[in-house]
């Protein structure tokens, strides 16, 4: 069993941190406990040269960090060197059936010639040089049959599916089915990616979705989040296993996901983040659709998207739902438990010495015993992680761009996101 972040980015993806190299993401998904993680932006020529570079083959269609690059990791306990899969994220904006639409997908390949293949086919249709998720003006169904046409063994995951902007089931660019989006080769898409502001109960009010593998990833822009949403296989490391696992909901080789809580993620609510309202759907509805304040449109939040396309009620639990857990990233708790923003050096030096005497930081949150928990980093530290896997949190969702709040226990912790 291994966790795989899938959906990543590189320095040359706008916005993102220059620490995003190979050495350092390999450093850090061994930081963070992750077996397998994407390498991202693929189609960027000059990334894809420093993967040729500094990468070396390893199980089936994987590949691992070169050992001379390899940074001494400070992590206690065996901790193998992580595997890279080959990974994408691709904007596409077009319009069809008279609407603009603006939509992410992900899409994984096996080797790094079936990148450099499928990029010479997408350099003929828009510019792949200035960012590393490029922007092409190519429908999502045109850009799933050139990549299957390029290779065959391709996954193709439309991304972070409800956010508002730019996203297969989007409030203000997207479509309202999976068909509609992808036409005649629907059959073809077999995961989607829920994102930070959905987890798999949300999801699960949607009967057309059941079909699928529900996948979480981190999106991250910087190496210090990866993992922050990741998978739980129950595989053997392999591009072909990852696959099967991806396309075969109904068995347990896809064993679940490690979620944000949803209300965390900056798309959750409806509002207007400059006058600071944050709606519910029902408050959204009762003002139609006016922002309180300003009396402007609010900008409709996942919950909303999800409700308006339920056939399901709120808890209902498909046969073949996946186990979950919903996580609150390391570093926040140890900024709350010291009453410190998570830019603090205290924090640092904290969350680095919890991995030299604990371990990765997914064992610290999920399955490290309380009690050496407690011995190595102190009764209060080992109080906030028990109150976070028994859910004895509260939250101030997020909206309109805006990271939700959340406070552990009683006497309200408060825990501030990463972005």
């Amino acid at each position: 069993m291994f966790i795989a972040d899938l959906h990543i980015h590189s320095h040359y993806s706008r916005a993102t941190s220059k620490s995003l190299t190979p050495e350092t993401l390999s450093l850090w998904a061994r930081r963070k406990g992750i077996g397998l993680m994407g390498t991202g932006d693929f189609t960027h020529p000059a990334w894809r040269a420093e993967l040729f570079e500094k990468l070396s083959p390893a199980e089936e269609g994987l590949y691992m960090l070169k050992k001379p690059l390899r940074l001494p990791h400070d992590v206690a306990g065996d901790s193998e060197e992580a595997r890279f899969i080959l990974s994408a994220e691709i904007s596409s904006i077009y319009k069809k059936d008279g609407r603009v639409r603006k939509v992410h997908n992900v899409i994984l390949l096996p080797s790094l010639d079936a990148a450099q293949a499928l990029s010479q086919r997408l350099a003929a249709v828009g510019n792949l040089h200035s960012d590393g998720r490029p922007i092409l003006g190519l429908d999502c169904r045109d850009l799933l049959e050139i990549t299957l046409e390029t290779c065959a063994d391709a996954i193709f995951i439309p991304a972070h599916i409800w956010t508002p902007h730019f996203s297969l089931f989007g409030a203000y660019s997207g479509f309202d089915s999976i068909e509609a989006c992808f036409g005649d080769l629907t059959e073809h898409i077999h995961a989607l990616e829920t994102g930070l502001s959905s987890d798999p109960p949300m999801n699960w009010q949607v009967s057309s979705l059941d079909r699928f593998t529900l996948v979480s990833n981190s999106d991250a822009h910087s190496p210090a989040n990866l993992g922050r949403e990741a998978n739980v296989l129950n595989t053997p490391l392999g591009y072909s296993h990852l696959k099967r696992a991806l396309a075969s909901p109904e068995t347990d080789e896809f064993a679940g996901t490690i979620e944000f809580f949803p209300e965390e993620g900056k798309y959750y609510n409806d509002g207007h983040r400059h006058c600071k309202a944050c709606l519910t759907p029902a408050q959204t509805r009762a003002l139609g659709g006016l922002c309180p304040v300003c009396g402007k449109k609010v900008t409709v939040g996942v919950r909303s998207r999800i409700e308006a396309l339920a056939d399901r009620p709120e808890g209902f639990v498909p046969p073949q739902a996946k186990m979950y857990e919903r996580l609150i990233p390391l570093r926040e708790i140890i900024a709350s438990s010291l009453g410190v923003t998570t830019a603090s050096k205290k924090v640092a030096l904290q969350y680095d010495r919890m991995l030299h005497t604990l371990g990765s930081e997914l064992s610290i949150l999920r399955t490290l015993p309380l009690e050496e928990i407690e011995r190595r980093s102190g009764a209060v530290m080992a109080q906030c992680i028990q109150r976070l896997r028994q859910g004895d949190i509260t939250i101030s969702p997020g909206y309109d761009g805006e990271y939700g709040r959340i406070a552990l226990g009683e006497k309200g912790m408060s825990v501030g996101c990463c972005p």
